[in-house]
């Protein structure tokens, strides 16, 4: 889980203007993937919040991946929005995506801007937003460039059969340099998704699963596979 956008959240803070949930994530990615994802966690906790106000609204979450022994990265993404005015359902987006990871010593952080078109039928039991960005990488760490990209985003939240049952996640394309030996400096595109689904016990408690679909997401130097799907087993707990 590199990024849990759950604009489901914004049904909640529709009525609270604050949402808060913290979910504990078991991945098969490992067991899937024996050899091109050797290094990758199996357990990872995630923290998230999203809070409206008048202007507009604040989001973030941070992904925190457990080894045995201890905190493998810690990544983080927040954003905020500015409502261009009231009612309108377009609004200024800024991002900061980065963090720390035991591999490299950081996540290759990145900066955005851009514009989002949000959106809810009546009683918010759906939710969606489109969100396009310029995005800016800065080197990192010794392996890492800086560079421009540009980055679209569309984000869902569907609650059905009497709210038990939700069906959210986001879904990301952005152009990326490529790492691959001899192909180096070189653009491509990187697609990332994450789909959940969730069974919502009461209102607080929820038990589900989280599926990452990648291409040219995932660092993969055993061989030239660049799309991999990586299902979770999760348990959620919304304050």
């Amino acid at each position: 889980m590199k990024r849990i956008l759950s604009i489901a959240l914004m049904a909640v803070a529709a009525l609270t203007a604050n949402a808060q949930n913290i979910q504990l994530h078991y991945d098969f990615g490992r067991n899937i993937y024996p050899d091109e994802e050797d290094g990758r966690q199996k357990v990872t906790v995630t923290v998230e919040q999203f809070k409206a106000d008048k202007w507009g609204s604040w989001y973030y979450f941070v992904d925190l991946d457990l080894s045995n022994k201890f905190f493998k990265s810690a990544y983080t993404e927040i954003s905020r929005e500015f409502n261009f005015g009231k009612n309108c359902p377009f609004a200024a987006h800024i991002e900061y995506d980065g963090g720390l990871s035991e591999a490299a010593g950081s996540f290759q952080h990145a900066a955005l801007v851009g514009a989002a078109y949000n959106g809810h039928n009546a009683d918010f039991s759906k939710t969606w937003s489109v969100q396009l960005m310029y995005k800016r990488f800065f080197k990192s760490y010794e392996t890492t460039e800086a560079y421009n990209s540009v980055q679209l985003t569309g984000v869902w939240g569907i609650n059905f059969a009497n709210r038990k049952c939700t069906f959210s996640g986001f879904i990301d394309f952005w152009r990326g340099e490529n790492w691959r030996p001899g192909k180096e400096g070189n653009g491509m595109l990187v697609i990332l998704t994450e789909p959940q689904f969730w069974y919502n016990v009461t209102p607080n408690i929820s038990f589900g699963s989280e599926i990452e679909i990648s291409n040219n997401f995932i660092y993969n130097f055993y061989s030239d596979k660049s799309f991999f799907i990586n299902p979770t087993v999760a348990f959620k707990w919304t304050f």
